[in-house]
């Protein structure tokens, strides 16, 4: 099916029950179009990531993920030697009476060799969508890599030569805020703010992922997250935590969030002790 609008992505996503807000939707659409990658920020749990895995299904691509870190460089994302068997072939070959080192140094820098990393798939792969996930964890000299790799998707490998993208893969980069991203690589992408879902707009997430879910339950669980978001918590609850506190909820066999159901739940929600703890000492989980 061919994406026409902002309008025919969305209810694709939406098919594979992701639902999009317009915003978001128009800024996937035009990283699609338009050859740029998409550069998605909000707090953890908000479906960035998620975002990714579905696109890759509507587009019937692989996804490809580069999860970033702290000392991620660009060896772990380009490529790799595999030495052991280089080294296994040099055995081979010994015990075959080969003695052509030049021809041996050819075979053991040959393609089949080559351990592609993430961003070397993403090169090779058509279609693909290359998930750069985290990027706030990642160094600044990673993200000047990476910068220079996105603008024009070329790799060379000096045994190898220069391995080009046929066709760019659609990239999505995510960052939770943990720190500023530098404006040279945000001016390269479209950027888009992913904020916590409305009300009317987790009820119905909820009732699509989870459909065993009632709408009462749903709003229940939905107004509970909303009053855990505006408290002055250290790690309020994203969506993916309100789908995870909803589906522990229907595991009990819960029909409603009441005050005590939602404390022994509440760690499918919130994740350091001290919100937990602020959460029924401020009557948070009241209805």
């Amino acid at each position: 099916m061919e994406i026409d609008s902002p309008e025919t992505l969305r209810d694709l996503l939406e098919q594979r029950d992701y639902l999009a807000d317009p915003g978001l939707a128009t800024a996937a659409y035009l990283a699609l179009r338009m050859g740029r990658p998409l550069f998605l920020e909000g707090e953890a749990g908000v479906g960035k990531t998620e975002l990714a895995k579905t696109l890759a299904a509507v587009l019937g691509a692989p996804l490809i993920r580069l999860q970033c870190y702290e000392g991620l460089d660009a060896a772990q994302a380009l490529y790799d030697w595999d030495f052991a068997r280089q080294l296994l072939h040099l055995k081979a070959a010994e015990a075959a009476g080969i003695t052509d080192l030049r021809a041996l140094e050819g075979e053991i820098y040959d393609r089949r060799f080559l351990i592609a990393r993430p961003l070397l798939q993403a090169i090779e792969s058509q279609p693909a969508v290359l998930l750069v996930d985290e990027i706030d964890r990642a160094d600044d000299e990673f993200e000047a890599f990476l910068l220079e790799v996105l603008s024009d998707f070329t790799i060379s490998i000096p045994e190898l030569g220069t391995i080009r993208a046929a066709a760019p893969p659609l990239v999505v980069l995510t960052s939770n805020r943990t720190r500023e991203v530098h404006d040279a690589l945000k001016r390269r992408c479209l950027y888009h703010w992913l904020d916590h879902p409305g009300f009317d707009r987790e009820v119905a997430i909820l009732l699509r992922r989870l459909p065993s879910c009632t709408s009462s339950l749903a709003e229940q669980v939905a107004r509970a997250a909303a009053r855990l978001r505006a408290a002055d918590l250290l790690k309020p609850p994203g969506i993916a935590e309100t789908l995870d506190w909803a589906e522990a909820l229907l595991t009990l066999g819960a029909k409603r969030l009441d005050p005590e159901t939602a404390a022994v739940t509440l760690g499918a929600a919130l994740k350091y002790r001290e919100d937990q703890q602020a959460a029924i000492r401020d009557g948070l989980l009241d209805a």
